[in-house]
């Protein structure tokens, strides 16, 4: 895959012009029986292919770091949220806790008014329930020894 756009870079057209000359220097001197040509040509054709594929590979390489970089763009990106969400996700949860907990400290209150009550309306039988329950602990922890 090619990515986004495709673009030659000077060292592949060079490389690739180099290669070209090269070919047609050797095939003249291959026509007119001179070996330097032929030589000359070779070489120009070996070092325009190598010049070309350092020219891909520098591409391949700019292309992977671009790749990386946004790579590690999108990474963050994706952590951001991940924190954003989790953040959110954290104070509705606080929020809920805090309002349960108003809600209930309210009904314990409210109980404990209504049990107050009760006892203030029933001194007599409040005390008799609280010496029974007493009596029954102490004679329970005196059993044990």
């Amino acid at each position: 895959m090619l990515g986004k756009e495709h673009f030659m870079n000077r060292d592949q057209i060079e490389g690739g012009i180099r290669n070209i000359r090269g070919r047609g220097r050797s095939a003249i001197g291959a026509l007119t029986g001179r070996p330097r040509p032929q030589l000359e040509g070779a070489y120009e054709q070996v070092a325009g292919v190598a010049q070309s594929t350092y020219g891909r590979v520098q591409e391949r390489a700019e292309r992977l770091h671009r790749d990386g970089r946004d790579f590690a763009g999108d990474a963050a990106e994706r952590g951001r949220r991940f924190r954003d969400d989790a953040s959110e996700r954290g104070r509705a949860l606080r929020d809920d806790v805090v309002q349960r907990g108003r809600r209930y400290g309210r009904e314990v209150n409210d109980r404990g008014h209504a049990v107050y009550a009760r006892a203030e309306e029933n001194k007599g039988a409040t005390l008799a329930l609280i010496a029974a329950a007493a009596f029954g602990l102490g004679w329970a922890l005196s059993r044990r020894r």
